[in-house]
């Protein structure tokens, strides 16, 4: 199934439905204007965890959904845990006969200091033909082009032929509270054949102009889960140093797993990957992944592909440092020091069995280790033909033939507490950025302008393909 992306059937498919037009992707486009107007609000909304926007952005997004035509009841916002989730029902006429879909994305954003930014990230800049602000990428691209979607079908008369319903979380960033509540408390408005998720997918478009490679469409994800690693000491004076050291023992600690590789990995789906991607990718990295797919023992393809930060984490499970904090005085031996270390397990490793490998890199124990994380282990997705042909139409918009490659995100998103809670998810954003574009999570983020507006044409011609 993986290997054929798009069988036989799916291509007479495509051949025989009705064919839906070109959209226009520009700041003139029908809803347009409405898009840019929701856009710039969301993102002038501080909806970080410290700042507690998220619930304002969620009734923000209501009383849109309600002055667009859409039935109070049909419209529900629900706060939990400090956040806000929205979920929005688009009633179709049924005559599909199938379950519901449903749309994921989120409504909070990364925190982010004035001070270390070039502008400012809660303002939305346009500047050399970027959109500039925290948000602008993740997820308030994906978040606003499904909502003034749904405002503009609702406005043209459009009935699907089954119900579309929104699942907005509102701390996926952080705790994924809200996203739980989704698929768990209020399972009842969101239960869904399938989810479309607005916070994954899309394309890395050539630096210098013309075609991507290919489309890549998310159907798995790597469990997330966090530790902190802990050696606590007596302490003493800083004049009469031991060779017992909390700082130093944790610093032993955190070389050794900088210098553990844990085990290649591969399934069908990463192996397609990098046989589609390969192919098209100039150079080295091309011709490694090519090979991994091919043969995924081959040590120099393994090199190649493990040596680059954007195909390392395809691999297998990687786990980094990401914070550190110990001592308590300038003049005093630490009494304790902690590290935050961070893993994204490969599908099938499990998190205990990745906790034991840790303890084992390590190799002391004296080093605590604190789950301070919720993993949710999930499998991916299977790949579904009518979820293919239709967002092929959707990409056919932007680039006609390009090919949609299934892919494995090393990061998390909203997707895997909806496939955990046994409802597949499809990261299907029209997300076009250019290499180490966009920056999500880092400083100075930012969408190219025209990406925002064929990002709406995406979406457009995506729910009108996939309900219509």
């Amino acid at each position: 199934m993986f290997k054929k992306i798009i069988t036989s059937a799916a291509v007479v498919a495509l051949l025989v439905a009705p064919q839906i037009g070109a959209e226009d992707a520009n700041p003139d486009m029908p809803f347009g204007a409405k898009a840019f107007e929701i856009y710039k609000t969301a993102v002038e909304m501080k909806s970080t965890a410290n700042h507690g926007e998220t619930p304002k952005l969620a009734r923000y997004l209501a009383g849109e959904f309600e002055k667009g035509g859409f039935a109070k009841e049909d419209i529900h916002v629900f706060e939990t845990g400090g956040t806000a989730g929205l979920i929005v029902r688009y009633h179709g006429d049924g005559s599909s006969g199938k379950k519901p879909v449903s749309i994921s994305a989120h409504m909070d954003v990364v925190e982010a200091d004035p001070r270390d930014w070039v502008r400012d990230p809660f303002t939305l800049i346009q500047e050399d033909g970027y959109f500039f602000g925290r948000g602008t990428a993740d997820d308030k691209l994906g978040m606003t082009a499904v909502t003034a979607n749904f405002l503009r079908l609702k406005a043209e008369g459009w009935v699907p032929n089954r119900d579309l319903i929104i699942a907005f979380s509102g701390d996926e960033e952080t705790g994924m509270l809200s996203t739980r509540a989704l698929v768990n408390e209020f399972r009842n408005l969101t239960d869904s054949e399938f989810v479309l998720n607005a916070d994954a997918g899309g394309a890395t478009l050539p630096t210098n102009g013309g075609t991507p490679a290919n489309f890549s469409m998310q159907a798995a994800e790597k469990t997330y889960a966090t530790w902190e690693l802990t050696v606590n000491n007596s302490g003493g004076h800083s004049s009469r140093p031991r060779d017992d050291n909390a700082i130093y023992e944790l610093a032993a600690a955190l070389a050794k797993i900088q210098d553990h590789k844990f085990p290649v990995r591969y399934n069908e789906l990463t192996r397609t990957y990098f046989r589609g991607t390969g192919a098209k990718t100039p150079g080295d990295t091309g011709k490694a992944m090519v090979q991994f797919a091919n043969d995924p023992t081959d040590a120099w393809a393994i090199k190649t592909l493990r040596s680059n930060p954007s195909y390392v984490g395809t691999t297998g499970t990687t786990c980094v440092a990401t914070m550190l904090r110990g001592g308590h005085a300038e003049n005093a031996l630490p009494q304790s020091a902690t590290a935050t270390v961070n893993c994204r397990i490969f599908p099938g490793v499990g998190v205990a069995a990745t906790e034991a490998t840790l303890k084992e890199v390590v190799g002391n124990d004296g080093v605590i280790f604190n789950m301070i994380s919720d993993p949710t282990e999930t499998d991916p997705s299977p790949l579904r033909e009518d979820v293919l042909v239709a967002l092929q139409k959707a990409v056919d918009n932007k680039f006609p033939g390009l090919e949609i490659i299934p892919s494995m995100s090393s990061g998390g998103t909203d997707g895997m507490h909806f496939r955990a809670a046994g409802i597949p998810s499809y990261g299907v954003n029209g997300g076009y950025s250019k290499p180490n574009d966009t920056n999500a999570h880092g400083l100075n983020e930012r969408i190219l302008v025209q990406t925002f507006y064929d990002n709406l044409a995406h979406w457009y011609v995506l729910l009108k393909a996939i309900a219509g």
